[in-house]
């Protein structure tokens, strides 16, 4: 048995995708859709920097099909901070702009972190506490992407795997790839691709990641990366799998990700 496996790339708003992803005469107003009916996922950044409202979040549910779902990126304010235990509040702002008007479409929490934020296991462990399980009785799924070489330690890991949140498997030139499995679903960021490349990632690169993401749906590990805990991975029949490709590449990110899911 397998888990679904979602891909997509971060945001649908980007002129330098019209007449490369959309065609010309696509109006701005309908990307959106166009982008869900080719994609199975879209990573939104924009709660990163600014919060919506509610009516913002039932139009994107609205004009998108059934099946579609889009991770969120929690706001800056939460984890750009030195007290990762003081954000309470920020993160309290966060949920209460609407979010659950996205239903069924609602997917995992990305709370980002700096380069600069470093390993503090009392600091995390207190700022896990402060996420909620759910939201207006929908369970949530929070994944974290840090992105100092602190956090390649197994304390890290048992920290995550034991609140059942997951660790952003980043694949980044500088970003440490920890490709441990601590909850019963994976989230991975492509971030190595190139606009000089037609698919953003080559061909032999789409691959590999398609066979790591089955190899995770289906409830097993990729052979190829090595767990940074040996401990165990959680049991699972299979898991859900989202992957985005982001940054990299940006503009020939969206033909990248219908290519691995031709794959798929």
């Amino acid at each position: 048995m397998s888990g679904s496996i979602r891909v997509g790339v971060g945001g649908w708003t980007f002129a330098p995708w019209r007449g490369v992803f959309y065609p010309t005469d696509c109006k701005q107003k309908d990307e959106l859709a166009f982008a869900s009916r080719r994609l199975t996922a879209i990573e939104i950044n924009g709660t990163y920097y600014s919060g919506f409202s509610a009516a913002t979040f039932a139009k994107w549910a609205k004009e998108t099909p059934d099946g579609f779902v889009f991770s969120l990126k929690a706001s800056r304010f939460c984890t750009n901070r030195r007290v990762l235990a003081e954000g309470g509040e920020s993160i309290r702002r966060f949920f209460a702009q609407g979010l659950g008007e996205l239903g069924e479409r609602l997917g995992p929490i990305l709370w980002q972190f700096m380069a600069t934020k470093k390993f503090d296991a009392d600091d995390f462990a207190a700022f896990l506490d402060l996420l909620p399980a759910d939201l207006a009785g929908r369970p949530l799924r929070h994944v974290l992407e840090v992105r100092h070489d602190s956090f390649a330690n197994s304390r890290f890991v048992d920290l995550c795997r034991q609140r059942g949140v997951a660790i952003c498997a980043a694949d980044h030139a500088t970003y440490p790839l920890i490709a441990d499995v601590t909850a019963d679903f994976i989230y991975a960021r492509l971030m190595r691709g190139q606009d000089e490349i037609d698919t953003c990632y080559p061909a032999s690169g789409l691959d590999t990641w398609a066979g790591r993401l089955r190899d995770w749906s289906g409830g097993g590990a990729p052979a190829d990366l090595a767990p940074v805990s040996p401990q165990l991975a959680p049991a699972a029949p299979g898991r859900d799998v989202f992957a985005f490709l982001i940054s990299g590449g940006k503009v020939r990110a969206p033909i990248g990700a219908m290519a691995l899911i031709e794959r798929l």
